[in-house]
């Protein structure tokens, strides 16, 4: 290796491997102005984007492009350790030790500190243990504003404020459906914003109480248009059809042609 190669790598640490995604961020920060100037504010989208990218491998099963975006995730944690570590907030020891805690904490029979016990029961007493507080103040601020909701809501319903059945959330969907088309007619941007909260929000709770999980559903929903739409680029190439060009009616035609023919190949006795 060369003396100017020597020069240019990041300082290793003595630590284990994901030590060095560590020092990766520390030499990034030392000689890269844009990943100097960088704040855990700042960084926060992507550390959320690199969550969901992760979460989006494993739902496809790809393992090559899970270890890729594994390693993006992990940078972004490193980032965030780093500059805590510089800005004295706290140390990488910190960080470990926190979890390691936690997790005795929370399985006491795993290192002999007593007998099994209750997920829940060990929750509560680790609220019990903290200042008093609002009912919604443990549900993270920083989650996705669709899992957020589904937080929210389950954390009032375990104190009584919730529908008997999934009923009664539809009727409130149906209410919030109603209460956008009357909005829709003023045009008013703030106030149709509002109306839109409301109905994802209600569309959340409907799906809770129908035991379906919003962002399983939605994530499966996103794959379908997808995979719907690709068949809908291939029809179209095969007709002679130009987007851009050929108009909504001409494509809704094709779009209902492709959910037939999924439908038919999805139908018991159809060969596959």
């Amino acid at each position: 290796m060369s003396e100017s190669q020597a020069e240019t790598r990041p300082a290793g640490h003595d630590g284990g491997t994901l030590d060095r995604a560590l020092a990766l961020v520390e030499f990034l920060r030392a000689h890269c102005p844009w990943d100097a100037a960088q704040t855990p504010a700042s960084l926060t989208r992507y550390l959320l984007e690199e969550a969901h990218e992760v979460a989006g491998a494993i739902a496809e099963g790809d393992p090559a492009a899970l270890r890729g975006e594994l390693g993006d995730l992990l940078l972004n944690v490193a980032f965030q350790v780093v500059i805590g570590e510089e800005t004295g907030a706290f140390s990488r020891e910190e960080v470990v030790a926190g979890l390691e805690q936690k997790m005795r904490r929370r399985h006491p029979h795993l290192y002999g500190l007593g007998e099994p016990e209750a997920w829940e029961s060990i929750k509560a007493r680790e609220r019990a243990g903290r200042p008093a507080g609002g009912i919604l103040d443990e549900v993270p601020s920083g989650l996705d504003p669709l899992l957020r909701a589904f937080r929210i809501q389950d954390r009032v319903a375990k104190v009584g404020f919730d529908w008997p059945d999934p009923r009664g959330a539809w009727e409130k969907v149906r209410e919030e459906t109603d209460e956008i088309g009357r909005e829709l007619e003023h045009a008013d941007p703030d106030r149709l914003e509002d109306e839109v909260g409301d109905l994802l929000f209600a569309a959340v709770n409907l799906a809770r109480l129908a035991n379906v999980h919003p962002t399983a559903a939605l994530a499966r929903a996103n794959a379908k248009f997808s995979r719907r739409f690709g068949a809908l680029e291939r029809l179209a190439a095969e007709r002679g059809v130009v987007f851009g060009e050929a108009g909504l009616e001409a494509l809704d035609v094709l779009w209902d042609e492709v959910k037939r023919r999924e439908r038919a190949a999805d139908a018991p006795g159809e060969a596959r």
